[in-house]
């Protein structure tokens, strides 16, 4: 397993493969039949294959552990050794998990997710980098961050999200300030002295790629900080405008697709026609990202 810091991850893969992100949401309804979902071990065929796949592409996965929850002790089993596998690979495993919760909980919380084994951790569910809410406040946040900054890990807090409805709670005013400014300016303060010589901070945003005018606001308020940028493909962002987000460093915008690489309408689709498939987004995707780091950011 890396014991490298996830801020070295960050750069050392974004300058290898780029800034894309392959999200796993093993969906039995969205991927071909050739998996045979009426096996429970099919979770665990589906991740295999994606990370054969991928491997030597991209410099990261983003596993959404809901979809492995859903499907019980065999979905947990399929997350804990593909998480376990990506990481032996040098692909840098972001777990989207967004736990937020108060003091004991959240410390257990941390340390089932960002705390190796050889530090008190199971292991089972070792990420090199996790997704927090921080609805419940700043004092829920803080055992992760401490336990990020003990382990080298790193944190993306929810931010401006990339759902349709964000703005009714993200985009309200609180005082003189609208609430995601407030958090992204606790996010810019968080990881401050953690930063390593090129200025990156490991404690870093979820902002929606569908909201380019926002992002770009936010992104003067953590000017250092690691944002991940959801929503480009299935849910309408735009790669054109998504430069937006950027900052002055490389591997300070990721951009993760999920849907949009792996999901298909023919379910009947060979195993090498779907590689083939997965292979032709990716390169897509990071033509259309690369291309959007060549040309000014066009935010409407």
């Amino acid at each position: 397993m890396s014991l490298t810091s996830w801020v070295k991850i960050v750069q050392q893969n974004a300058a290898k493969h780029g800034d894309l992100v392959v999200g796993i949401d093993p969906s039995p309804f969205d991927i071909p039949s050739f998996f045979e979902e009426d096996d429970a071990a099919w979770i665990s065929r589906f991740v295999d294959f994606i990370l054969d796949t991928i491997e030597g592409q991209v410099g990261f996965v983003k596993f959404q552990s809901a979809y492995f929850e859903a499907c019980g002790l065999a979905g947990l089993t399929a997350l804990s050794l593909g998480m376990k596998r990506a990481r032996a690979a040098g692909i840098g495993v972001i777990l989207d998990a967004k736990r937020g919760d108060i003091g004991a909980t959240a410390s257990a919380y941390a340390r089932a997710y960002l705390t190796p084994a050889s530090e008190g951790g199971c292991g089972d569910f070792e990420a090199d980098c996790l997704t927090v809410n921080p609805l419940m406040g700043p004092d829920t946040l803080q055992p992760f961050v401490e336990c990020a900054r003990r382990h080298s890990k790193g944190l993306f807090v929810l931010c401006r999200t990339s759902n349709p409805g964000a703005g009714w709670l993200q985009d309200r005013m609180t005082g003189n300030r609208l609430i995601s400014d407030r958090i992204a300016e606790l996010i810019g303060g968080l990881g401050q002295h953690d930063r390593n010589d090129d200025g990156l901070n490991p404690i870093g945003a979820v902002i929606g790629a569908t909201v380019p005018h926002e992002g770009r606001r936010l992104r003067m308020l953590m000017p250092n900080s690691i944002i991940l940028a959801p929503g480009l493909g299935a849910q309408g962002g735009d790669a054109g405008s998504i430069n937006a987000l950027r900052g002055a460093r490389q591997g300070d915008l990721l951009i993760p697709v999920s849907r949009g690489l792996t999901r298909v309408d023919d379910r009947a689709m060979s195993p090498l026609a779907y590689r083939e498939l997965v292979l032709k987004r990716i390169a897509a995707f990071k033509v259309a990202i690369s291309r959007s780091q060549a040309t000014p950011a066009t935010v409407g």
